[in-house]
């Protein structure tokens, strides 16, 4: 497969015209832990105090949002973030949610979702989970979260810690194939690392050994154009000379 991302190293690109528009598209990786980790604790308190629920009922609650989670991650990866869409506004879409972390997949500040995307959509999944489950819904709310933030830090240790013994290089090594040899396979994060391997996820995780091919070719994104605020092209993804290549903010 040709291999079709633009760089190893922690930099980034600058996706909007608007100031405003740019910095809110960039993130400090420890905002989901800060952010969220009191959510948690917060839902199982009242699941305790207010629902009077037990804590055995608690707990299976909890592990069943997390595993809510898994299956939630793997849909959106593989069905939305991977999406190919035909229209030139799609197209732009695409770009800005996933697309550029594909190209720079080392980018430490887009590595997790801007609370200004991830809060709408906790009180939204939170909405959706008192209609489902009523009196129960916190407990399980608390399991989601709990497996998104956990999501966003491996998802930020794959690119970024070490992680080279055992579990945690398996993992490391799991994702990075996704993202340098093979992006149709290997969608989920979350699910390996409980063991829950979807179809397209076990065809790579039967394959994954010590790394020795999982350098990126470094590429240019040489047609993208801005316009009121979005880029207005995806980049032509063609290898290229280093030498050629416009310079990115590096960090």
């Amino acid at each position: 497969m040709e291999r079709l991302y633009v760089s190893n190293r922690n930099e980034t690109v600058r996706m909007f015209e608007s100031d405003f528009m740019e910095f809110f598209s960039r993130v400090h990786p420890a905002i989901p832990l800060v952010l969220y980790m009191p959510v948690v604790g917060y839902m199982l308190y009242i699941s305790v105090s207010q629902r009077k629920l037990s804590i055995l009922a608690v707990t299976g609650l909890f592990l069943l949002g997390v595993l809510l989670w898994t299956l939630l991650e793997y849909l959106i990866h593989r069905y939305i973030f991977h999406y190919e869409p035909k229209t030139r506004l799609g197209k732009r879409l695409h770009y800005i949610i996933h697309g550029v972390h594909h190209d720079y997949p080392n980018d430490a500040r887009r590595l997790v979702m801007p609370p200004s995307i991830s809060i709408p959509l906790a009180f939204l999944f939170y909405g959706l989970f008192l209609l489902i489950f009523g009196r129960l819904a916190p407990s399980v709310f608390a399991g989601l979260v709990f497996g998104y933030v956990c999501y966003d830090m491996l998802h930020y240790g794959t690119h970024h810690f070490p992680m080279k013994r055992g579990l945690c290089l398996w993992l490391k090594q799991y994702h990075l194939r996704h993202h340098y040899k093979d992006d149709h396979v290997g969608y989920g994060i979350s699910s390996p690392a409980l063991g829950l391997h979807f179809s397209d996820d076990a065809k790579v995780a039967s394959r994954v050994s010590v790394a020795t091919d999982l350098r990126p070719v470094r590429l240019c994104d040489s047609s993208r154009v801005t316009r009121r605020g979005v880029a207005t092209e995806v980049p032509v993804r063609q290898p290229v000379s280093l030498k050629s290549c416009p310079k990115s903010e590096n960090r």
